[in-house]
């Protein structure tokens, strides 16, 4: 037993040490970053994908893709004519107000209820064309910019009507439209992942999108707010507290001849900082996985 001792503990001794085994390169920052620069490098694919999707909605449709914009007109219009009996403000200054809020909610709501069920939607595609995950994440944010191109000629149109005062201001709005569609991305990648693995969420969203968007600015002014309640009362505080409100401040602003603070452009791009330092997350840890829960 001794000589058998002996030899077992010297066969280990000349066994060499394996080394232990390598961090998974599906789980990396450096492929989540590949994973979206090269996304972005298929462009003609997504680009294809998300007219495709806007022909096919609207496909035998006798005015097709304008129905975007009456469905944005009517809807506009009947809100803003019924509030601003509601509150007693000038129609002239409040429908333009209430029109531009609506375009840019839309592309908000859209880019976080079509981002949630992204993935799923696409179940067929992901697995069987070996293309990077975000493809369908630009796929989603141009088809957005191209539901808010439809609706922007709205607001020429009742630049007509009821002239604003346009000033050099207005070129804002260039920026302020670039990070929607930075933030749409990530949005889509947060919310997209997270639904196609809890199915809830999604549920979850439709009901919120509808609360934040009656606490939001849209049917109703913050400036008529803060000057019957006052500039430093609960309730201003609360509308400050709600991140849609600084979103639509820096784009809708600009083309109202308002001039936008500061502030609201910092929290802006604080709140797309956060969004993307979480979507790297995700996306590094769960992208290899989405085509097993779709």
């Amino acid at each position: 037993m001794a000589v058998v001792s002996t030899l077992v503990s010297t066969a280990a001794d000349e066994v060499p040490l394996r080394p232990p085994p390598a961090e998974s390169d599906s789980r990396t920052f450096r492929r989540a970053f590949g994973d979206l620069t090269s996304g972005f490098k298929h462009s003609e694919l997504w680009l294809l994908l998300g007219w495709q999707d806007i022909k096919q909605r609207y496909r035998r449709s006798l005015l097709g893709p304008l129905w975007i914009t009456i469905a944005t007109a009517v809807t506009a219009v009947a809100m803003g004519l019924l509030y601003s009996q509601l509150f007693g403000n000038d129609i002239s200054s409040f429908l333009p107000y209430v029109m531009l809020g609506f375009i840019f909610w839309n592309f908000i709501q859209g880019s976080i209820l079509e981002g949630a069920d992204l993935f799923t939607t696409n179940e067929g595609l992901i697995k069987q064309i070996p293309a990077p995950l975000s493809v369908h994440v630009y796929r989603l944010a141009w088809r957005q910019l191209i539901i808010f191109l439809h609706n922007i000629p709205l607001y020429a149109v009742l630049l007509i009507i009821f002239p604003q005062p346009v000033t050099w201001t207005v070129i804002l709005v260039i920026p302020g439209i670039a990070l929607f569609v930075v933030n749409a991305v990530w949005v889509s990648i947060v919310f997209g992942i997270l639904s196609t693995r809890f199915r809830d969420i999604g549920q979850l969203l439709v009901t919120a999108v509808q609360l934040v968007f009656f606490m939001t600015p849209i049917i109703w002014s913050a400036t008529d707010l803060e000057e019957n309640a006052g500039a430093n009362s609960s309730r201003v505080k609360l509308v400050q507290l709600n991140p849609m409100y600084h979103y639509l401040e820096i784009t809708r602003g600009p083309l109202l001849g308002e001039s936008v603070a500061l502030y609201h452009w910092l929290i802006v791009i604080a709140c797309t900082a956060i969004g993307w330092a979480m979507a790297l997350l995700i996306l590094r840890n769960y992208r290899a996985r989405v085509s097993y829960w779709v």
